[in-house]
């Protein structure tokens, strides 16, 4: 496979992928029973009783947060820009939590020069800075390797589709393998019951052949332990993630969802991905069965002369113990009023902003960048990694 950017590939991949648009793991599992054998849910009445297996919300307190240097390989003559914006959002967050940065054994001196001595470096091989896509998702007491496959054969992955494995086998945490492939960035829950996703990244050749959405929802609802779903639409083949849903809404608490509002002269599809979710979320409801309180996260206008991927989304923050992180892009305007709502949305955090231009032109953002590994008690493939 030739190495390409998550700039590059969609441009490149979209005459051997079949031609659709979007926007802005190998090994033997140590899991016991089948995902797909459990039943797909209860009844939406009442909350179901909470599940010994569950994915705790991202605003549960959380050990540490996981990150991933940029590779040469990938990145090319940008890899300075890239790994400086992963350095400054690597030492912002050590402020407030512990942070365990990935990277290839040649590069572990110059990323710990660079992220400083409160960022813990280990040297776990990677192909790109993506570790939500690529690392393992965390549940109560184990975690989930979903078979990152360079969403969908996209880019080059060889080390990434083995970074989930690496990290449970470091930090001592059971793994499960997931009969599906997703990547984190498609998963977003409220950790009372409720999943929100897009379709166009979960029902899609390229990652689940032959899987229906009932299928699909019905391995989430156990890996996960949710009990709603609520869909959307997204859009195949207009970015390489197939428009994952943490650059289109997210979870603020239960009951209360963020939506990021695009800008006038936004190119139509992206207008129609995010008209649709809206009037999907209009109309849904959670897993206690109540309706959502949707507040608008309005994108920056004035971003000066970007690449065409440029993610100019301020819905891709990330939360953290006693803060919040989203970038700034030089909207000033924008800026603060998105760090306004940020703050209301989460009053009990700080709120951080730092500037990632290089990260968001290589087509993400900072809660891609980012993995947290929940401080719950975890049941140990060796010792105790609670």
């Amino acid at each position: 496979m030739s190495v390409m950017s998550r700039r590059d590939a969609l441009r490149a991949g979209a005459a051997t992928i079949g031609g659709v648009a979007l926007l802005g793991a190998t090994g033997a599992a140590c899991a016991t029973s089948d995902p797909e054998a459990a039943p797909a849910g209860g009844t939406g009445r009442a909350p179901a009783p909470e599940p010994a297996r569950g994915m705790p919300a991202e605003s549960t307190r959380h050990k540490l947060t996981y990150m991933a240097w940029p590779s040469k390989e990938i990145w090319g003559r940008d890899v300075q820009g890239a790994r400086s914006d992963i350095a400054g959002v690597a030492r912002a967050i050590a402020d407030f939590e512990p942070v365990t940065l990935l990277a290839g054994p040649a590069d572990v001196a110059a990323a710990q020069k660079a992220c400083g001595s409160e960022v813990e470096v280990i040297p776990i091989p990677v192909d790109d800075l993506w570790i939500r896509d690529s690392g393992p998702t965390f549940v109560r007491e184990d975690g989930i390797d979903f078979g990152f496959n360079g969403w969908g054969g996209k880019q080059r992955h060889e080390r990434d589709a083995l970074v989930a494995r690496r990290v449970l086998e470091t930090a001592g945490v059971h793994r499960i393998a997931a009969p599906i492939v997703a990547e984190g960035g498609s998963l977003e829950i409220d950790g009372a019951g409720t999943l929100m996703a897009t379709e166009s990244s979960l029902v899609n050749a390229n990652r689940n052949p032959g899987r229906s959405r009932d299928q699909i929802e019905g391995v989430l609802k156990n890996l996960l332990g949710v009990t709603k779903v609520i869909w959307f639409d997204g859009v195949k083949g207009e970015d390489i993630t197939d428009c994952h849903v943490d650059a289109l809404a997210r979870f603020a608490g239960p009951g209360t969802v963020v939506i990021s509002k695009p800008p006038p002269g936004t190119p139509p599809v992206w207008q129609r991905v995010y008209d649709q979710a809206r009037g999907v979320l209009r109309n849904a409801t959670d897993a206690r069965g109540k309706s959502l309180e949707v507040v608008e996260l309005p994108e920056p206008v004035d971003v000066g002369d970007r690449g065409e991927d440029f993610l100019g989304t301020y819905i891709n923050y990330y939360v953290f113990n006693g803060g919040v992180i989203l970038p700034k892009f030089g909207d000033r305007a924008a800026d603060m009023r998105a760090a306004s709502i940020v703050g209301d949305l989460h009053p009990e955090r700080e709120v951080v902003q730092v500037s990632i231009d290089m990260v968001a032109e290589g087509g993400g953002g900072i809660h891609c960048a980012t993995q947290q590994r929940p401080a719950m008690g975890s049941r140990a493939a060796t010792g105790s990694s609670g």
